[in-house]
């Protein structure tokens, strides 16, 4: 059984036990686990498999008949397409699962696929009943290009499903030998991409698994970040230059445009290639009456794995070359890991908290969550309810010891925030000094947590 996937497992079944035949779109990432999501759906059902690679429309005919044949079913060569989709019919009783895996490259070259496809369901449908699964990596097409490529033949794509980065809480069942913190780590590094924690092996340390997968020429990962960029988007140069000053802390566009040279219209268009690829997103302050305080127009890396890359192997690249690859992670990655992780610790915390919202252990029915930039600082999480009240949060990892200044300080961003502090809850990857304690003690309002605290 795959981890964390019912919800996507039990969407898929709805569309399946529909009455009648159904075309579903399932897309997501490279590495998202999309394959075993579909294996794990289609073991107890009928169904047929195929993985189109990037090819000219003749080429991909005459490997639809190599599968075809593989499966002992009869075709031509070269055969068209109304061939193919005849060869399903009559084979089960039950409702067939008919998966085009990287389907846009069939889309790409062969512009009757659709409509042929759309053809045989029509034809078929008092007889027989498919559930047709067209599934994708590349959530640009699929999002900004699959409806003008197909024309009227959208109208025939019953839902959309896309598959999502997995949960902390689905990678700590992952990796059930670490401790909480090397869980952190990993997830810092790896994001929610189960196929990038197939490359670790629990059994080492994070260290021995970053230095072997990552930073060794031979390891799984080694070549991962370059080829995410290069395999997706043109002029590499500029995307690497961008995407290295967004690690190196130029997260506004006047920032980008100081540091890079390149025009504010050139590194528009560019960041919105990188966001149509889900490499970078745009950060969006929660709104209050402190408007005139908040920070707006930020842009940050939101692929793990890419800031990791960016922050480390890129960022020393030279001297990757140069040291064996235990002294490379000793000099550049173990004297910065805590700092880059800690940009991902108010992610975890926020999933803690819808956690403990499902499960109705929260002071308030939280209906919205987010964080506020100011100009002056920041409140990692803004965590309301309909009627109004707040949970407001600190989320600090890398930081010795998480202080009652900083609790008087997020009292202070608050005020600036115009955002009543009804309930504080203050996260800390390490520990909380004496005096705070004493103060959650006799405050009812203030609630402290470890990151083994987090469920």
């Amino acid at each position: 059984m795959i981890i964390g996937r019912n919800a996507e497992l039990n969407q898929l079944g709805t569309y399946y036990f529909r009455d009648k035949s159904q075309i579903l779109v399932l897309y997501g990432q490279k590495n998202i686990g999309k394959t075993a999501l579909l294996k794990e759906f289609m073991q107890d059902k009928p169904g047929f498999y195929y993985c189109a690679e990037s090819c000219s429309d003749r080429e991909q005919r005459y490997k639809i008949g190599q599968w075809l044949a593989s499966q002992d079913i009869k075709t031509l060569k070269y055969p068209e397409f109304s061939d193919v989709f005849k060869c399903f019919s009559n084979i089960h009783t039950q409702k067939k699962v008919i998966v085009f895996d990287e389907f846009q490259n069939i889309i790409k070259s062969s512009p009757d696929f659709m409509r042929e496809l759309s053809k045989f369901i029509h034809l078929n449908w008092k007889t027989e009943e498919y559930l047709v699964i067209l599934a994708s990596s590349s959530i640009s097409f699929v999002e900004n290009s699959l409806v003008s490529k197909i024309g009227d033949s959208a109208f025939e794509i019953s839902g959309f499903l896309k598959i999502k980065e997995l949960s902390f809480a689905a990678l700590k069942e992952y990796f059930s030998f670490y401790s909480a913190e090397d869980c952190f780590l990993t997830y810092s590094i790896l994001g929610g991409v189960p196929g990038y924690w197939k490359m670790f092996d629990e059994h080492l340390s994070v260290k021995d698994n970053i230095v072997n997968s990552i930073i060794r020429k031979s390891g799984a990962l080694n070549a991962q970040g370059n080829s995410l960029v290069s395999e997706e988007l043109r002029e590499t140069q500029v995307y690497n230059t961008i995407l290295y000053s967004l690690c190196e802390g130029k997260n506004k566009l006047n920032d980008l445009y100081e540091h890079t040279g390149f025009s504010r219209a050139k590194i528009s268009v560019y960041l919105r290639n990188l966001m149509e690829f889900e490499f970078v997103k745009k950060i969006y302050s929660i709104d209050s009456k402190g408007y005139e305080n908040t920070k707006k127009g930020l842009y940050d890396i939101s692929n793990n794995f890419l800031a990791f890359y960016y922050s480390f192997i890129y960022k020393y690249s030279s001297f990757l070359e140069m040291l064996k690859p235990e002294e490379f992670y000793n000099k550049y990655v173990a004297p910065a890991l805590k700092q880059y992780a800690s940009r991902y610790f108010a992610d975890v915390c926020m999933e803690s908290i819808t956690n403990l919202n499902e499960k109705k252990r929260l002071p308030i029915n939280v209906s919205s969550m987010g964080s506020w930039y100011g100009k002056q600082g920041n409140i990692d999480i803004v965590a309301s309810s309909e009627n109004g009240k707040n949970i407001l949060c600190i989320c600090e990892y890398d930081k010795p010891m998480l202080t009652y200044d900083d609790y008087e300080w997020l009292l202070f961003t608050a005020d600036k925030a115009d955002i009543k502090p009804d309930y504080i809850y203050l996260f800390s990857g390490t520990r909380f000094d004496e005096k705070l304690s004493l103060e959650a003690k006799v405050r009812k309002n203030l609630t402290l947590f470890l990151l083994e605290d987090l469920k």
